[in-house]
């Protein structure tokens, strides 16, 4: 059965992969195509499909937008984006701007209870990588104020800890809407993440799939087989169809590996076909 894995990250953004290797590790794993999901940047693709030129692998040109819905964090994937036109790297810049505003206030507070770091510091680690809260947890683990990364999200950046800055981000409804504009296809990523009750989970989805919301990421590297039935529930009973993906980190994530997630993840081919066909009906 020919895979694919439909949810990666390089070291554009909190992967620690560079585009060039995660296709070699593809190609070794036996992919039929991965797609490069990296957190608001789409900087990694040319290198990405460059060095899939000359094999059998399909790199798919990916993104993830972080999105805010009632005050939680909601991630759309979108899948084959016209990541060159000038509509989607103008709103883009938009986006990634919020973020470097939001990571200059967290140096900032940092700096001010006598933590050892500065913007100079975090681009010698991380260089023009597009930094997420995963890079300061990184830095935080390597400069000896964690252990490991999850205990940084617990004492000094989740959300209700003293250096966690919200930062403004755009709806839900506005990144499906930009990624529909470029031909794309819009999904909704790890649902079971986001602990939303089902009434709530209802509207979100009704609301994105009014927008153009074409599928939902039932098949996951940390869903269980309730999880998974569950979300293939909503899919059904949304009208979307299901896409699939490990949310590949490299060594932030050990224990999730690429297209097999924690070892048992299977994504088969026609799922990134059926996407493809629903989009071109709509």
């Amino acid at each position: 059965m020919e895979t694919v894995d439909l949810h990666v990250h390089s070291d554009c953004s909190d992967g620690t992969m560079s585009p060039a290797k995660l296709v070699a590790y593809a190609c070794q794993k036996g992919l039929r195509a991965f797609a490069l999901t990296d957190h608001d940047t789409v900087a990694g693709l040319p290198e990405a499909f460059a060095a899939a030129e000359g094999t059998a692998l399909e790199v798919i040109a990916g993104i993830e937008f972080s999105t805010e819905y009632h005050g939680k964090d909601i991630h759309i994937v979108g899948l084959d984006i016209d990541y060159q036109s000038a509509e989607f790297c103008e709103r883009l810049t938009r986006f990634q701007d919020s973020r470097d505003v939001r990571n200059e206030k967290m140096i900032r507070k940092m700096q001010e209870d006598g933590i050892d770091i500065s913007h100079e510091q975090m681009e010698a680690a991380f260089g023009d990588a597009v930094w997420t809260r995963a890079h300061f947890a990184r830095y935080l683990m390597d400069h000896g104020y964690v252990a490991e990364m999850p205990e940084a999200f617990e004492k000094y950046i989740g959300e209700n800890c003293r250096y966690f800055v919200p930062r403004e981000k755009v709806t839900p409804v506005q990144a499906v809407h930009l990624i529909s504009s470029t031909g794309g296809i819009p999904i909704l990523a790890h649902p079971m993440l986001y602990h939303l009750p089902e009434a709530e989970m209802d509207e979100l989805l009704a609301s994105l799939r009014k927008a153009g919301l074409i599928g939902i990421e039932a098949i996951y590297s940390t869903h269980s087989a309730l999880d998974e039935n569950l979300v293939r529930q909503l899919a059904k009973r949304h009208g979307l169809l299901i896409s699939g993906g490990s949310d590949f980190h490299g060594s932030n994530k050990p224990y999730i590996d690429l297209g097999v997630g924690r070892g048992n993840l299977r994504i088969p081919y026609h799922v990134l076909t059926n996407l493809r066909s629903r989009r071109k009906q709509q």
